[in-house]
């Protein structure tokens, strides 16, 4: 635990104190979760196991699929589990330990999203130099660099706010660790902390956030240059991408970019981003995307798809 810390374990007010509402929310999270991991996972095989998808773009788009079944895993199971059983209590450690696991991997998610729009610029802007720029020790480079700055902005964030005073009350108004609802149970000034804060994670959205519409921008731009098949292809995966991006930061960028405050929206505007999202990257990825839905067909068979 950390220092002059009397407090052990942690309450969550959770998303309803309402019997009714829990039970059809428990129902709604538990068939959310299901179909994250699902969908998920048959993203992972398939790419994995089809000999179409081959290219950059699917291997990324299998790792942001692998971190999303992490990300949500984090959070939602103790969500399932608080609505059904109403217990809302989580030890110290465990708090600290779902803020670790959901900033590195939702750190890392934001960085993969770059890289992958990235990988879109070249295949559209740089048709012919694609294969030679986005080779496959590139994309591992890239995709270690993405988890290098995931577990960077994680540790930072952890490490603020382990070496702080909790002395009490432990009551978290949220329904899981964050570092809002944590900081203002501080016992000690933490505007300070709060600049930190803001500058580790809403600065890490806000720029991703602008260097994907910059680089959509440039893609889009350039569409002018292709044909009318080629159009439609780019429009088609740039689409889904572009629609990932602003479910996932138009959340994230509102609940980071401000001083450390909570509001009542938060909670829910935090369901949009733990545990919507990564249910819908997996559906919107494949209903988009003709590739994805061949391979899906060829091994899967046509009548599970």
């Amino acid at each position: 635990m950390g220092p002059k810390n009397n407090v052990t374990f942690f309450v969550f007010t959770g998303l309803t104190q309402n019997p009714v509402e829990q039970k059809v929310l428990f129902v709604m999270f538990l068939l959310f979760y299901i179909l994250t991991m699902v969908g998920n996972l048959l993203i992972i095989v398939t790419i994995t196991v089809s000999k179409t998808l081959g290219s950059p773009m699917y291997f990324f788009l299998a790792c942001l699929s692998f971190m999303d079944i992490i990300y949500s895993s984090a959070i939602t199971p103790k969500l399932i589990s608080d609505l059904l059983f109403g217990e809302n209590i989580i030890s110290f450690q465990s708090c600290m330990t779902q803020l670790f696991i959901e900033h590195i991997f939702g750190g890392s998610g934001i960085f993969v999203l770059v890289v992958m729009a990235y990988d879109r610029y070249v295949a559209i802007c740089k048709p012919l130099h694609y294969l030679v720029i986005m080779r496959r020790w590139v994309c591992i480079v890239l995709l270690v660099i993405s988890l290098v700055g995931g577990l960077l902005h994680s540790v930072v964030q952890f490490s603020t706010i382990y070496s702080l005073p909790f002395c009490g009350p432990n009551v978290i108004n949220h329904f899981f660790c964050d570092m809002y609802p944590l900081l203002e149970l501080v016992c000690a000034d933490t505007y300070v902390i709060g600049l930190l804060v803001v500058a580790n994670g809403g600065l890490i959205c806000t720029i991703a956030f602008l260097v994907l519409l910059m680089s959509y921008g440039v893609i889009l731009q350039s569409l002018k240059n292709l044909s009318q098949e080629g159009r439609r292809k780019a429009l088609s995966t740039c689409g889904s991408h572009i629609t990932v991006v602003v479910i996932f930061f138009v959340p994230c960028i509102f609940m980071y970019v401000r001083h450390v405050k909570t509001f009542p929206t938060d909670k829910s505007v935090s369901v949009f981003y733990t545990v919507v999202t990564p249910m819908l990257n997996p559906l919107i990825y494949t209903l988009r995307n003709s590739e994805m839905k061949n391979a899906m067909k060829m091994l899967w068979g046509r009548k599970v798809v």
